[in-house]
């Protein structure tokens, strides 16, 4: 047992400086401004939510703001931040124990410890994971030197990366039919593979989403500007620090050692083998002698100066969790219902970490981006208040309808519902309108009712399909005129 000075008391304790850690603490000090909260946290910096904006009944936008944790204890009196890796967890015992040698109790405990990267392989030189700052600034640093790269990966950093990158060459391997396939499907897809080979000027684009600084730890500049659009840190001194998305890129120039821009997408393939020159096992008949080459499994093989490895994350449940019989879901996340409430008393989980495993709406699906890491720190505070006062609570409202903004090759994305026909089947039909480099609209039906939509380009019609998927309104009389451009179906529906 730790002594005195090693024993820290608190009614609650969260783990995880990201989105959802910070969300759920600053929603316990707002319902309990004289009980004891303390946030146990890794990293130097943390993440806040700053200008909020509810875009509509769903939608909601807002920047990501990371700084000292001090700044968040100046504006909370009763709240304590611990900066030190989360090490062991007795949930019997209701202690957490830090690397820094404290032993933590709590009354109530939320645990937001985000996800980890899954990287191609470990340990391999020529192979380059972008997940927090430090990795971005490495990535920009080789990338200056490089006149070829093979990014692998269809996710949210692998888009912006391969729409960012000038003067290299970059070959995409995704292991899906089309591009992007976690978020829009494949007429989207093609409506935007123009934008690769198009001209891009440097600094045209505006980044219109999550932007943070950080504070360098050491000797350089004192500020630092990147962006940020979803997941929170991972604990641990050897972990990576606060995970990057869609434009991560902002701020940092990302430019290769030879002019010109090339992508080409090789589809349907992962990776077989990553090895050396004298490591292939047939001749390769190029002229260039590469530091590393890749073997695809549609039979490929192809040279490079180095890997990026954008192949996602999963779950970051180890390994300070081991040992406390917690139930996790088919992804390894932890399970927790509606109220946020993981299978070990007094625990719960927000955020990345956990999987949302209650009945959910037809029209929901977790996702695991920066705005449901918000929502889920949200309701999980109000949960853990709703517990301790006895008072009733109910599901957020947040949770009825899947809606996210996001922006890919400098258009605006907006996803709502079962926006790629999620669990549909062949109870589905598709409508779709599209102008070349303006917009693309999909609508998703089912039962002659609006489903999921989505939409690509300046369309303003985010708000009006989502009272429609929310009013569940029998569209059969209207679909022939529900895509029609002469139409104004915001009046239409009025």
């Amino acid at each position: 047992m730790a002594t005195d000075e090693k024993l820290k008391m608190f009614q609650f304790v969260v783990v995880g400086g990201g989105i959802a850690g910070v969300t759920c603490t600053e929603q316990l000090l707002s319902r309990f401004p004289s009980a004891g909260v303390a946030l146990v946290t890794a990293a130097p910096q943390i993440k806040t939510v700053e200008n909020f904006k509810q875009v509509s009944k769903t939608l909601e936008e807002f920047d990501v703001a990371e700084c000292p944790s001090s700044v968040l204890e100046e504006k909370y009196p009763n709240l304590t931040v611990i900066q030190s890796a989360a090490i062991a967890l007795h949930t019997h015992d209701h202690i957490l124990q830090t690397s820094g040698g404290l032993e933590v109790r709590y009354e109530k405990l939320c645990i937001c410890s985000g996800g980890r990267p899954k990287l191609l392989t470990k340990d391999n030189p020529f192979v380059l994971g972008i997940r927090d700052t430090d990795s971005a600034q490495e990535f920009q640093k080789r990338l200056s030197e490089a006149k070829r790269i093979v990014v692998v990966g269809n996710g949210g950093i692998a888009l912006e990366l391969v729409f960012e990158v000038r003067g290299c060459e970059v070959i995409w391997a995704v292991k899906d039919k089309a591009i992007g396939n976690a978020f829009f499907d494949a007429g989207a897809a093609q409506f935007l593979i123009p934008s690769l080979a198009a001209d891009r000027p440097e600094g045209a684009a505006t980044c219109k989403r999550a932007r943070y600084t950080t504070e360098e730890a050491r000797p350089g500049p004192s500020h630092t500007t990147y962006t940020a659009d979803r997941r929170e840190s991972a604990p641990g001194p050897a972990e990576p620090g606060s995970a990057l998305g869609p434009d991560w890129h902002e701020g940092i120039a990302l430019r290769g050692a030879e002019e010109g821009v090339s992508v080409s997408v090789e589809y349907q393939c992962e990776v077989d083998k990553i090895c050396t020159r004298e490591e292939l096992e047939t001749p390769v008949s190029e002229i260039e002698s590469w530091p590393v080459y890749i073997q695809l499994t549609n039979g490929k093989t192809v040279g490079c100066d180095f890997i990026v490895s954008a192949t996602g994350v999963v779950p970051n449940t180890e390994p300070f969790l081991r040992g406390n019989n917690f139930v996790l879901a088919h992804d390894g996340g932890l399970r927790v219902d509606d109220h946020m409430r993981t299978s070990q008393a007094d625990v719960y989980a927000a955020g990345d970490v956990c999987t949302a495993c209650w009945e959910h709406s037809p029209l929901w699906q977790q996702m695991r981006l920066w705005t449901q890491a918000r929502q889920m720190g949200w309701h999980a505070g109000n949960c853990m208040a709703a517990h301790v006062l006895s008072e009733p609570i109910e599901l957020d409202f947040c949770f009825e309808l899947f809606a996210h903004i996001t922006r890919f090759f400098n258009y605006k994305v907006v996803l709502l519902g079962k926006f790629n026909g999620q669990g549909l089947g062949l109870d589905q039909e598709l409508l779709v309108r599209c102008t070349k480099g303006h917009e693309y609209i999909k609508v998703v039906l089912s039962g002659g009712r609006m489903v999921g939509a989505v939409l690509v380009g300046e369309t303003d019609l985010e708000e009006t399909f989502e009272n429609l998927i929310l009013n569940q309104m029998d569209l059969t009389p209207y679909k022939d005129e529900l895509l029609n451009p002469n139409i104004d179906i915001e009046d239409y529906f009025d």
